[in-house]
């Protein structure tokens, strides 16, 4: 979807029932799935090692990132459960808020953080009108530092993974997270066609950040979109990616999660993705660097761009 569209959609959709955008949606779906076979789940050009590659800290054989948007306060009342889930398996992730979208409950902020994970700022509104004018994402750019500030956190990723990477070192962050390998299915589709992190350097300036793609399909295209009942896609998409010693980073939704039997329209069961940690934990074990998403990005700009800043 060029940036025209995506401004005319974000500015019509409010008008449209949600139970709508999503019936269309899963009508589009089928026919991109069709269109975009043969470079979704994989493109088997993204699989390509970056120059000087050393691999990742301990000889592990690749990278794991877990990641959690939360779009909404109904998703924003299910991530204790979600945290729970992830840490009951050994694992920590992190949690992007969206801080004007509704009440960011600083008492969560709080328990995240004590227990080991991540906190990021995912935006202001969940909308795609950051990009409507440069004067407008300056604007909007000053308030998100001060979310950053204020929530001690480092990492940005925009609402619907609309990016526009070169404004984004208006951005006081160590790395952005907004991008995909391949993801045909997103209102900016153009994938980075890569499984590992890189850096985005400001011409302008001696800095940058560091960009970390997803590199397995999102639970709502799954679930949601295309309303799959396992976890195949996510286990064939995980053994490439593995298999290239690349990172395997998946971003998953608390709003969509159902953890106690609910049945709604946007909603798939928790289990799906608590059977996809005892995946790695029973196929992987021993052989994945899991870290946050902060430390994946410190790690990059420490080995690999010596040079780039």
């Amino acid at each position: 979807m060029n940036s025209c569209y995506n401004e005319i959609y974000y500015c019509v959709k409010p008008l449209i029932p949600r139970w709508v955008q999503i019936y269309v949606r899963r009508l589009f779906i089928q026919y991109q799935l069709v269109k975009y076979r043969n470079v979704w789940p994989i493109d088997e050009n993204g699989g390509k090692e970056p120059a000087g590659w050393q691999g990742w800290p301990e000889g592990k054989k690749f990278a794991l990132v877990l990641t959690h948007d939360v779009d909404s306060a109904q998703g924003q009342n299910k991530c204790l459960d979600l945290m729970r889930l992830d840490e009951e398996l050994g694992f920590r992730s992190s949690f992007n808020f969206v801080p004007l979208r509704y009440s960011v409950s600083s008492d969560i902020l709080a328990i995240l953080r004590k227990r080991g994970f991540e906190v990021g700022v995912h935006g202001l509104y969940h909308d795609g009108k950051y990009y409507l004018s440069k004067g407008i994402f300056l604007r909007r750019a000053a308030k998100i530092n001060d979310f950053l500030k204020k929530w001690q956190a480092v990492g940005y990723r925009a609402p619907a993974m609309y990016h526009k990477l070169d404004w984004f070192h208006e951005l006081e962050i160590e790395y952005d997270a907004s991008t995909f390998d391949t993801d045909p299915f997103e209102p900016h589709a153009v994938g980075v066609g890569t499984i590992f992190p890189f850096f985005v350097k400001d011409p302008a300036m001696k800095r940058g950040y560091v960009e970390l793609p997803y590199t397995l399909p999102q639970d709502f295209s799954l679930y949601i979109l295309m309303q799959k009942n396992n976890i195949d896609i996510w286990k064939q998409k995980m053994a490439w990616v593995v298999e290239r010693g690349g990172m395997v980073l998946i971003n998953t939704h608390p709003d969509y999660m159902d953890f106690n039997g609910d049945k709604s329209i946007e909603g798939y069961p928790a289990q799906y993705y608590q059977e996809f940690l005892r995946h790695i934990r029973e196929r992987y074990d021993g052989q994945y660097w899991h870290a946050l998403p902060r430390d994946v990005a410190r790690f990059w700009r420490s080995e690999y761009c010596k040079m780039c800043e």
